[in-house]
Parts: C-alpha cells; sequence; structure tokens
C-alpha cells in the first residue's frame, strides 16, 4: 500500500511538473505568422548578448555576505576586479568603504509576447481586374528601427535593462535587443495568393517582449574586520517597472484580400 502511495504522488508530481513545463512552453510558442529573418536582413544587427559575468571566488564570498541578492553585472564586474588582502594579524583592524547606491537585483513578475508590436511595412497588390490568382512575396520597402525602452524613468536606468533583458532571455528564449533594424530590400521566398477580383495586403510587424517586475535598490559598504570582509546593504528600496524589449531579427506576418483599397 505504501509503496503504491509512493508511485501515485511521484506520478501526480511529474504530472504538475509537465503541466507547468508545457504551460511555460507554450506562453512562448512562436505562431506560424513570425518568420526568422536573420538571414535575409539586409542590416546586419549586431548581436546583443548581455555578458552573465561568473563572479570570482572573492565576489562570490562577498556577495553570499550580503542579506540582499546582488545581479547587477556591473556590480560584480566592479568586485571581479578587486583584490582584498587582509593581513590575518590585522588585529583590531576595521574599515567600512562605501560602494556606491546601486539596482541590485530584477525580480520579474511577468513576461509577454506582443507579436505585432510595430508595423514596419506594407506590400499590396491590386487583381481586381485579372482573371486567375496572383502571387505576392514580402519585400521591405525602407528601413525601419524598432526601439524598446522602459516604461518609466528610474534611477540607474541602464543596469536594470540589462538586468532585465537577461531575464526576458531566459524565459523566452528569444533573440532580444533594445533596438534593432530591418534593412531596406529585406526579402523572403514566402507566397502570398490573391485571388481575381481582389487587392491583397501584406502587413510585416516588428515583435516585442513586455517584461514587468521589481527592481530592488540599495547602498553597499564594504566592511573590513581584521582578517573577515562582507557586504553590508542599506536603505532598501523597491521599485516597480516595465520595458518593452524588441525581438531581434523576426517579423510577424498578417496577410488579407479585400475588394477595395484599405
Amino acid at each position: 500500500m505504501k509503496k503504491l502511495a509512493f508511485v501515485s504522488l511521484l506520478a501526480l508530481l511529474f504530472c504538475s511538473f509537465s503541466n507547468d513545463a508545457l504551460a511555460a512552453k507554450a506562453k512562448f510558442k512562436i505562431p506560424n505568422s513570425v518568420m526568422d529573418i536573420s538571414q535575409d536582413n539586409t542590416y546586419p544587427n549586431p548581436t546583443q548578448d548581455v555578458p552573465e559575468l561568473q563572479p570570482s571566488e572573492l565576489t562570490k564570498e562577498l556577495v553570499e555576505s550580503a542579506e540582499v541578492k546582488i545581479e547587477n553585472p556591473d556590480l560584480i564586474k566592479m568586485l571581479n576586479e578587486s583584490t582584498i588582502a587582509p593581513s590575518p594579524v590585522a588585529i583590531g583592524y576595521r574599515a567600512t568603504i562605501y560602494l556606491g547606491h546601486w539596482a541590485l537585483n530584477y525580480e520579474s513578475t511577468e513576461t509577454a509576447a506582443n507579436w505585432e508590436y510595430q508595423k514596419i511595412n506594407t506590400n499590396h497588390q491590386d487583381n481586381r481586374g485579372g482573371k486567375a490568382a496572383v502571387q505576392m512575396t514580402y519585400k521591405q520597402e525602407g528601413q525601419k528601427r524598432i526601439t524598446g525602452g522602459l516604461t518609466a524613468k528610474i534611477p540607474d536606468a541602464e543596469d536594470v535593462k540589462k538586468m532585465m533583458i537577461i531575464k526576458a532571455v531566459h524565459k523566452t528564449k528569444l533573440p532580444l535587443s533594445f533596438d534593432t533594424v530591418v534593412g531596406t530590400g529585406t526579402k523572403l521566398n514566402n507566397v502570398y495568393n490573391i485571388p481575381p477580383k481582389k487587392m491583397g495586403y501584406l502587413y510585416a510587424y516588428a515583435p516585442a517582449i513586455n517584461e514587468k517586475g521589481k527592481v530592488t535598490y540599495g547602498e553597499v559598504y564594504l566592511v573590513l574586520r581584521g582578517s573577515k570582509k562582507s557586504l553590508v546593504v542599506k536603505n532598501i528600496t523597491h521599485q516597480g517597472i516595465g520595458a518593452w524589449i524588441p525581438v531581434q531579427d523576426r517579423l510577424s506576418f498578417g496577410f488579407i484580400t479585400s475588394d477595395q483599397p484599405r
């Protein structure tokens, strides 16, 4: 009986985990209307990977000593570049060094995709006088720059953007950038059929991720007590923030036919 109950519990936990995983995957399932233009884009977008620095042994020790989670890559970089070697015989040695006011971490609470964030192109063709279907394909008529950004003014905005894009990339597995360009003349070979006596319209949209969450701020101090060293964070505050982050080198397409010009 105990064995049967244990097996049932494992099955329940597995189903729960599987359902959560499927739900997370389904949330960012890319629609069939979204196409990868990375090989066709006439404007070569630079890769916007934000480096996730691995903390050194000293940095890891200091970060773990703080009572607040520290994820800011710039603060971690500064600590990685620091050297602290207090003497073990420095009895009575004391020092408190102010390292500044920092955005310490970002906690994501909601990540959603808008596959039609910004319309960037319209191709159209008139087949109202035709007797057979005609075909049309996508061609970018003019260069378009798509920019995202934070939804409100906030201290240490650039640091916050770095932490937000790291979390959004982890959750979506999509190439994200706050600034991306689709070049003039970018083409795809996907064919759309326009029946006789109709006009065809092919709309291209730049998708983006809407990221929402909370930033934790605080004043960071390096405290030395003899051979011991630690970080102390004071005057901790929290602030809600959101951001739109475009998806790089991806376009969403919408195709319609009409009797009349639109």
